[in-house]
């Protein structure tokens, strides 16, 4: 979406679009619970439990830390990768206040 068209949509929207994009595969998903899970993990720690090369994992955290979801801390040779917890908060929240808005009520 080029930048004059983002502009006519409130930055809930653009947020919100930003995050269901980056949430928007199964691998980035595995890597967000498994993050949970370890509360911190380096990119090899990842390949060994998921089914793709490292360049893909290293791609999918990419992507993952652009959308601020995740950050990562270099330790020595290795980034060590961790929940953006105050990231993950606002997640939740334009999540549920979306899915809440389309509710029907009864």
């Amino acid at each position: 979406m080029s930048t004059s068209k983002a502009a006519a949509f409130g930055q809930n929207e653009v947020t919100l679009a930003a995050y269901a994009k980056a949430l928007a595969h199964p691998a980035r998903i595995a890597i967000l619970r498994m993050l949970h899970q370890k509360q911190i993990c380096i990119c090899g720690d990842i390949v060994e439990e998921l089914p793709l090369s490292q360049s893909t994992v290293s791609q999918h955290l990419k992507e993952l830390k652009l959308a601020g979801l995740i950050t990562g801390e270099v330790n020595g040779a290795c980034v060590c990768y961790y929940l953006n917890g105050e990231q993950m908060q606002k997640v939740r929240e334009l999540f549920s206040q979306f899915l809440n808005a389309l509710t029907p009520e009864e």
